[in-house]
């Protein structure tokens, strides 16, 4: 039992770094290769463990939320950061690609010009940064001639819309989202009789904005 659990201890760590060394590429777009990899090294490292019983699963459990929980708080430690949760990385600067750094993190160029096509980027040059993020995602930031327009940008004030709270589900009376926008039950009901709702049952999904009193209501068909 005891070697069995500094088996499963040792092979996750190894897990982890194995998986750090191969870089944030295998996390962000999983082709064949990448997917391969994984089920690989989960089922070589799960072989090497034989687990017998129940009480022998729940303590392998145990230990790898254990190591789990040890691994958050030591990225919190800023020596630890970049070790464990890693940095981002610049891919494109100011419309241009930054070579070094794709071949650095082993970034493919189709990979790269597929991800910023996603965004409604067809041309490179109409990207001020593309940066790998640490857990994989790319973050694309425009030139700054071509982000969409906003009121801010033309100094005009927008009228706060309100955010829909429900406050029915599928016939269900959500008290919790109630008592979040200071209203009682007995309004909502008052409300859905104004509307002609009697039953509560007869609501799939009815909601209210946190500032206006009026209830928006989708019935079941």
């Amino acid at each position: 039992m005891v070697i069995e659990t500094i088996k499963l201890a040792t092979l996750f760590l190894l897990v982890f770094m194995v998986m750090r060394f191969l870089g944030k590429t295998l996390l962000s777009q999983w082709t064949a290769y990448d997917l391969v990899t994984i089920i690989f090294l989960s089922y070589s490292a799960l072989g090497a463990v034989k687990i017998k019983s129940f009480f022998q699963a729940l303590v392998s459990i145990f230990i790898i939320a254990g190591l789990y929980l040890l691994l958050s708080k030591v990225s919190l430690v800023p020596s630890f950061t970049k070790l464990i949760i890693g940095e981002p990385t610049i891919l494109i600067k100011h419309g241009k690609i930054i070579n070094k750094n794709l071949k650095k993190i082993r970034y493919s160029l189709a990979e790269l010009l597929s991800t910023v096509r996603a965004f409604g980027y067809p041309d490179i040059q109409a990207i001020e940064y593309a940066i790998l993020e640490p857990n994989g995602k790319i973050s694309v930031i425009p030139m700054p001639n071509l982000v969409p327009l906003t009121p801010k940008h033309m100094n005009l004030e927008v009228e706060y819309q309100g955010l829909p709270i429900t406050v029915i589900a599928q016939g269900r009376i959500q008290i919790e989202n109630l008592k979040l926008i200071e209203k009682t039950e007995a309004w909502l009901r008052n409300e859905l009789k104004n509307k002609g709702y009697e039953q509560i049952e007869t609501i799939f999904y009815a909601y209210t904005k946190d500032n206006s009193d009026t209830v928006t209501v989708f019935p079941y068909k």
